[in-house]
């Protein structure tokens, strides 16, 4: 049997849960989600305080940061469950610059085929690890926001949220195109 650790902490985008081996994260979910198969079929879940538990002590305090627009990436140990591929989509997620987007094609590009956007967009929806690993960063083609584990809202909120981070930190406005249309700060 595999043992995980669990733990909540509060939000602007609501509750979020952590789950970590013994010391790696494996899942960031919403609200008591499952976490997206990421655990092992035998998994045993134990919820513990943070402050106990050094990967989830580490991943509070990141999020927590990053969440208060001190933090613009992260710096946690990680293991994801997934297919090459999938780890391959999700690497190139880590690579895209916080306060900016790309679309599915995009980064299919990334993967060395532009015609994999489909498959890329599949791998991202099984991205167990969302925020740390930011899939809220790919868009549709046209700008517009696409699916999201913990919904558009939320995707739209970390975008607006990175946006008004990065334009706080360079001076400068970045724009982002959502639902069609540019939001900039």
């Amino acid at each position: 049997m595999t043992r995980y650790s669990r733990t909540t902490m509060p939000s602007p985008i609501g509750i979020l849960t952590i789950i970590a081996g013994d010391d790696a994260v494996v899942a960031i979910d919403w609200d008591g989600a499952d976490g997206h198969g990421a655990l092992s079929d035998d998994a045993e879940i134990v919820d513990v305080d943070a402050s106990g538990h050094p990967a989830l002590r580490l991943a509070v305090t990141q999020l927590g940061e990053y969440l208060a627009g001190e933090r613009t990436d992260f710096d946690l140990p990680l293991a994801a469950r997934g297919t090459a591929f999938q780890h391959q989509a999700w690497d190139a997620l880590s690579r895209i610059p916080f306060g900016e987007t790309v679309s599915y094609r995009e980064q299919a590009v990334m993967l060395g085929d532009k015609n994999k956007a489909r498959a890329v967009g599949a791998a991202n929806g099984r991205n167990p690890i969302p925020i740390v690993v930011p899939c809220h960063r790919v868009v549709g083609s046209t700008g517009k926001l696409t699916g999201f584990a913990g919904g558009l809202d939320t995707k739209a909120w970390l975008l607006d949220h990175e946006l008004a981070v990065r334009t706080n930190t360079t001076g400068q406005t970045l724009r982002v195109r959502t639902s069609g249309q540019d939001r900039s700060g």
